[in-house]
């Protein structure tokens, strides 16, 4: 059995506690070990908190949307965060850590740290952040969801 699910949230901070609760939940259901669900959800409000901050408004000033997409299979959890924003000015390397004095700058680093594959690029086309990871999932001994 698998599990999609995908969210249009307002590019306001409110809305990363929301995706993060929402991926805990589904995760807890199916039956995902926690400490893999505590990686997702960090890594997963991470990329949230970038696409806030990020993401781009439209031209009377209002924050655009960004869409949060989940897909959780029996090996494996996909999650894929975009924005509308300008997205990276450069081919995007391997994340480094902030210097120690930075208010921000870890995000994508801890992304890196916390999922198995990570891809960071542009939306073809319109523009905008891509940010994609996903995690080996492991299960419960009692997972109602657990490949077979």
């Amino acid at each position: 059995m698998s599990i999609w699910w995908s969210l249009h949230l307002r590019r306001e901070a409110a809305s990363v506690p929301l995706a993060r609760r929402l991926l805990l939940g589904t995760m807890e259901t199916a039956g995902v070990d926690p400490d893999i669900s505590y990686d997702l959800s960090v890594a997963l409000s991470e990329a949230c908190a970038n696409a806030v901050e990020h993401g781009g408004d439209t031209p009377d000033g209002t924050p655009q949307a960004y869409r949060v997409t989940a897909y959780l299979d029996g090996e494996k959890c996909h999650i894929e965060v975009t924005d509308s924003g300008p997205g990276f000015t450069a081919p995007h390397r391997a994340p480094r850590p902030a210097s120690s004095d930075a208010e921000g700058g870890r995000g994508l680093c801890l992304i890196s740290e916390l999922a198995d594959h990570v891809q960071i690029g542009n939306k073809p086309g319109r523009g905008g952040a891509v940010v994609s990871f996903d995690k080996i999932l492991k299960w419960r001994k009692d997972a109602p969801l657990m490949a077979v």
